[in-house]
């Protein structure tokens, strides 16, 4: 029985009271300019570094840049937070483009920096990395230097990440500006909804087939009648990032995910080539849906609907008990991080009208607390989107002791934490199941996850790289981007498909987040890397949370493979590691098979 009430809606005003119309926002963000102002005086004097002598000063310079960062940091998850929340905020959209004017300004600094420092001679470097002031950052100054590098003069990066404003940034802003102005009418059983995307979204999941039909048929008329414009967004993003790539004089689009993700292709590709090998099992399991539904393949409407009347559903408050209670048999420091989370209004769940879709948790550095936001309607699809989500925030608490410089860790890993607390509640949910068809439903809610994860995802993989290679040549009409998607996701998911979802690149939003290209394959990398954390965790109980914080400190300052041979001593540049978790996928599968 739940005996405390957790709030459904966030609690922002500890950062910037009254909302975008803050005038402690507005202070901060001045404040952040003049600060701003003042370091790039600093900055433009600074000189190439000729012995060891200089590593204090080089230590200053890092501090006053921690400064800066993170105050404008904070207020611009704050600002995020505020749009989010309501899609309609027009003066949080304006704060949004002064936060990007300022970030940019920001990354002008630190380009500077690093020009300038990549420059000192090789023995010299050693020496300085080798010094107390800067010894704790050895990896991400040598990752520095390595990346300056690959890039052009400082006034040419420089003009680049100026330009980017009102180019590159705009048409992500210009994205989810249209996105925000959509809006969908549904029947849902004899009453007419309007909707916004992320409303309507959620009826994919509705018992009803006729809903999701409906559902499904009002999300493709509406993207066919914006496709245009979306097209037009989605081909000046890549356009801009192609002409910066041949600048760079970067011939494969993938050099600059991976080198963000801190990932080798070898270990990409023995990840994709484990996945195409393993679909199988996965193809019968959506042929077996596809059957139990009435259907001889599934249809792109029915993948989230519930197999019979046993799909399990928690109100809010239950679904927090929930989770409190599986995370605490992980280890006690995550259970009370959590439930603190829970108490003190760091997640927004409320289901109404004007949110954007999706979901997501977002660091404050200076306050050091995170904010999670999601649309919780009570499936269980959504506790473990919460799961998920809290899984960022402890990998962020996880990080507190470690200096801000070392906690930039890329997204692969940033989707292991979250995926790892998803796991946690997933089996839970199973172990508990009550009858035979709820042990189905939740298996299968499971198995969702691994078609998403190794079907959805790669569909995604597939579709962006063909666009990239097809926009190398020139602007890709409308028309062949439907192509692209339908042609990615039916060999994506092995021809298990009744229809595709043609229009699912006007609607996802990670194709056209500017921050991260490919926001893709990492969340796959997560997903199955975690799996093998996992493992272990249940080998071990309790005692495992202590090595598991230690793994999450580690992951900013190597690489993926580095952190995989430290901590699970596997090499991931091998397919046999990712068939290994692929397998436990598959015993989801087989189990459910056997029970329907």
């Amino acid at each position: 029985m739940t005996t405390t009430t957790y709030p459904l809606v966030w609690d922002l005003d500890t950062f910037f009271p009254g909302g975008s119309d803050s005038p402690q926002l507005a202070a901060h963000l001045e404040n952040v300019e003049q600060k701003i102002a003042s370091f790039e005086g600093v900055v433009s004097d600074i000189q190439t570094p000729q012995s060891v002598s200089q590593a204090s000063a080089m230590r200053e310079t890092i501090e006053q840049l921690k400064d800066i960062a993170t105050n404008l940091s904070e207020a611009g998850a704050t600002i995020g937070c505020f749009l989010a929340q309501d899609t309609t905020d027009k003066k949080a959209a304006l704060l949004q483009g002064q936060v990007s004017s300022l970030g940019a300004r920001l990354s002008t600094i630190l380009l500077t920096i690093q020009q300038k420092w990549s420059q000192t001679e090789d023995s010299v470097w050693n020496e300085l990395l080798a010094s107390k002031d800067l010894q704790e950052f050895e990896f991400i100054l040598n990752e520095w230097k390595e990346k300056a590098e690959k890039k052009l003069s400082q006034e040419e990066e420089s003009l680049i990440t100026a330009l980017g404003v009102d180019g590159y940034q705009g048409w992500g802003q210009l994205y989810d500006l249209l996105i925000a102005d959509m809006k969908v009418t549904v029947n849902v059983e004899g009453e007419e909804k309007k909707l916004s995307i992320g409303q309507a979204s959620n009826l994919y999941s509705h018992a009803n087939p006729e809903v999701r039909k409906a559902t499904k048929d009002a999300l493709e008329q509406a993207f066919t009648e914006k496709e245009e414009f979306f097209a037009k967004t989605l081909n000046h993003l890549a356009g801009y990032r192609l002409a910066v790539y041949k600048k760079r004089g970067w011939n494969e689009v993938l050099d600059e995910p991976l080198s963000i993700n801190r990932m080798s292709e070898e270990t990409l590709d023995a990840m994709w080539g484990a996945i195409s090998d393993g679909k199988e099992p996965f193809v019968r399991y959506l042929n077996k849906k596809a059957e139990l539904l009435g259907t001889e393949k599934l249809h792109w409407h029915d993948m989230d609907a519930p197999i019979g009347e046993s799909a399990k559903s928690m109100d809010y408050q239950e679904g927090a008990e929930f989770i409190l209670k599986h995370f605490k048999k992980f280890g006690p420091e995550l259970e009370a991080f959590s439930r603190h989370a829970f108490e003190n209004g760091w997640i927004e769940a409320e289901d109404r009208d004007n949110k954007r879709p999706g979901g997501f948790c977002t660091g404050m550095p200076v306050s050091q607390e995170s904010r999670i936001f999601m649309t919780y309607s009570g499936s269980m699809s959504n506790v473990s989107t919460l799961a998920h989500e809290l899984g960022h925030a402890f990998h962020s608490y996880a990080l507190r002791p470690v200096h801000w410089l070392n906690r930039q860790y890329a997204m692969g890993v940033a989707e292991t934490a979250s995926t790892f607390a998803e796991m946690i509640v997933a089996d839970a949910a199973v172990a508990e199941a009550t009858s035979q068809d709820e042990k189905a439903a939740l298996l299968e809610d499971k198995i969702q996850r691994s078609v998403a994860f190794f079907m959805n995802i790669h569909a995604r993989f597939l579709f962006e790289t063909r666009f990239y290679e097809e926009r190398k040549k020139g602007v890709v009409s409308s028309t062949r981007l439907n192509e692209l998607m339908a042609e990615a996701q039916q060999e994506a998911f092995g021809g298990a498909l009744a229809d595709t979802h043609p229009h699912f690149w006007a609607s996802k939003l990670h194709f056209y987040i500017t921050g991260v290209p490919f926001y893709n394959f990492p969340y796959t990398f997560g997903y199955l890397f975690s799996l093998s954390i996992y493992a272990k965790a249940k080998e071990e109980g309790t005692a495992f949370e202590e090595k598991y914080i230690a793994l999450l400190r580690d992951t900013a300052i190597m690489s993926v493979e580095d952190l995989a041979k430290k901590h699970l001593n596997e090499d991931i540049t091998k397919k046999d590691f990712w068939a290994k978790g692929i397998a436990l996928c598959h015993k989801d599968v087989e189990e459910f098979l056997s029970l329907v």
